[in-house]
């Protein structure tokens, strides 16, 4: 079936409902994205359609997350080749609205705040980044709430759900933005979202750089740099599998030695709380679960990559 461009929220609904009742559908996913869209979308879409009925695709590129506007007028922009990756992967409906349709009274005097789990880290090198991006995620989570435009009809009950209730409703997030996910886990927990919030591993190229739209602004000499940060990272991993001591600071020396990279932050963290486990990977034979984090400048280009540890 050909993927359906929508623009507003009230037509999202009524085709989300439309393909619910059609499909006699008991679930739906979300994959909110900014567009300019790889592989690794395409795994987040295509995990979507494998666990749901019917899914809807998010296309924006969210001013509020960005602290520079040059930064945001550079963002690109490729909604047909986003549109032909989306109906590729089966993806039903993709929504992709206007500043304006989002944010119909200009910027929200309300935003969500993302707290301490927020200021350290990516918050710490971006200033009110994660609560623009949890803010408009919010809105998201909200706009695509499956159920939302139903009509007693073929497949519903008379209150406009679907017979046997609302569908089951999850959101496909990458395990590459670490942080954001771990953000929006506690943002769906803490304030009651009614939506399971799915991570999808990272998607690497075969030399082992994590996919990004920003990749493609990295010259040639760029790019072999940038693969120094996956190589640390899969050091760290080799350590902690082997129950190794996973010595951050020789894998930290490994990413300073390349030129064309400056280092932000590398640091071996707790997974749910993102704080430092300092005692757990110096000295001591490593043990458990943890998550190392790398941020750095590779020429013009911010990069970030994190690796699951596990012994």
């Amino acid at each position: 079936m050909p993927i359906k461009l929508v623009t507003t929220v009230a037509d999202l609904h009524a085709q989300s409902a439309r393909l619910l009742t059609v499909k006699n559908g008991t679930s739906q996913g979300l994959v909110p994205t900014m567009g300019a869209l790889h592989e690794g979308h395409a795994a987040l879409a295509r995990t979507a359609v494998e666990q749901n009925d019917v899914v809807v695709a998010t296309i924006f590129v969210n001013p509020l997350q960005f602290g520079d506007a040059t930064d945001l007028d550079r963002y690109p922009r490729t909604l047909d080749a986003d549109l032909a990756l989306l109906e590729a992967q089966g993806v039903d409906l993709a929504f992709a609205p206007s500043v304006e349709e989002v944010y119909p009274g200009g910027e929200p005097l309300v935003r969500i705040t993302s707290g301490r789990l927020g200021e350290k880290w990516e918050g710490a090198s971006r200033p009110g980044h994660f609560d623009g991006a949890l803010t408009v995620v919010a809105k998201l989570l909200h706009y695509g709430t499956p159920g939302a435009g139903l009509s007693a009809g073929k497949g519903a009950n008379s209150e406009g759900a679907p017979a046997g209730g609302l569908p089951a409703y999850r959101a496909y997030f990458g395990q590459k933005d670490a942080q954001q996910l771990a953000l929006v886990r506690r943002m769906a927990a803490d304030l009651n979202f009614p939506v399971e919030i799915v991570g999808v591993p990272t998607v690497r190229s075969a030399d082992g750089l994590a996919l990004s739209s920003r990749n493609r602004f990295l010259s040639d000499d760029e790019r072999e740099a940038a693969l120094v940060l996956s190589r640390a990272l899969r050091l760290l991993e080799e350590r902690a599998k082997a129950r190794e001591p996973l010595d951050l600071e020789s894998a930290q020396a490994m990413v300073e030695s390349q030129p064309l990279v400056a280092l932000d932050y590398f640091d071996v963290v707790d997974p749910d709380t993102l704080e430092p486990l300092a005692e757990n990977c110096r000295e001591t034979p490593f043990r458990g679960e943890a998550l190392a984090l790398i941020a750095a400048k590779v020429g013009p280009v911010r990069l970030i990559d994190n690796m699951p540890l596990s012994s």
